[in-house]
């Protein structure tokens, strides 16, 4: 477990920064197109279905998935898009791996992906420290996606965090009397529904064909389809060496992953 020292500009939309953040595993996985996912810890077997599709198709983007790694939605989450994929911020301090039934999950993540938190050593969770917690995960990621909620629930508070900082909510459409509060989301046009897994996650790039490619920044990059002198000017000779091995191509003065 270390200390987080530099400024993460993400969490500058927050109420207050972090005063400590400590993490363990990959730092380098807040450099990467992140989008959080929450919802409820009981999840029906549609919006299991829904977090698992969602998660797997943007992780395989290049997109790291941001939870709080809770019964439920959170884990399916960050199961689905793997270890490697995702961040989970605890409400609880580093050295404690709760809740339990997630330990084997909170491993992986800590030896493959990132964990975060910003209470110090012996920390144990309290109802306030879920709170914090809930703003840190909507902070990080672009985009917050919640896939079941009732209306009195902590993911309708990360909504109103998500409000608060501008961010853009999205939801998949549930059957009227089930996630409530996701179905009054839409209903006061709060937030944008899902009709479409594979359509959404275009948004944030392509699959690439060659599933051995290295996803760096230079992968990242060339996901947002940026111009030819962008990419020259960012990453020079690399643009022409990634192009002669096939990984991507040029067209109308546009970058694309193959």
């Amino acid at each position: 477990m270390q200390k987080i020292t530099e400024q993460i500009s993400q969490l500058e939309d927050m109420k207050k920064y972090p005063k400590e953040l400590y993490y363990i595993g990959d730092k380098k996985l807040l450099d990467r197109p992140k989008v959080s996912i929450v919802g409820t810890r009981r999840p029906l077997n549609y919006t299991k279905w829904f977090t698992n599709s969602i998660a797997k198709a943007l992780a395989n983007r290049g997109v790291c998935i941001v939870s709080g790694v809770a019964m439920g939605v959170d884990a399916i989450a960050h199961s689905s898009a793997g270890a490697e994929n995702t961040i989970a911020v605890v409400a609880n301090s580093l050295d404690i791996r709760y809740p339990s039934v997630n330990r084997f999950l909170i491993e992986e993540i800590e030896k493959k992906g990132l964990l975060l938190s910003q209470f110090a050593p012996t920390f144990k969770a309290t109802p306030w420290s879920f709170v914090v917690r809930n703003e840190i995960v909507v902070a990080l990621g672009e985009v917050l996606i919640v896939t079941e909620a009732d209306i009195n629930s902590g993911s309708m508070r990360s909504v109103e965090f998500a409000l608060k900082m501008g961010k853009k909510i999205f939801v998949p459409v549930h059957r009227i009397g089930e996630s409530m509060g996701t179905n009054q989301l839409l209903e006061q046009g709060l937030a944008e529904p899902i009709y479409n897994i594979e359509t959404f996650a275009k948004s944030y790039g392509v699959i690439p064909k060659d599933n051995g490619i290295e996803k760096d920044e230079f992968f990242y990059f060339c996901q947002t389809s940026p111009t030819f002198d962008e990419a020259i000017s960012k990453f020079g000779t690399k643009v022409y060496e990634a192009e002669l091995d096939g990984l991507i191509h040029i067209e109308n003065g546009l970058i694309h992953l193959v």
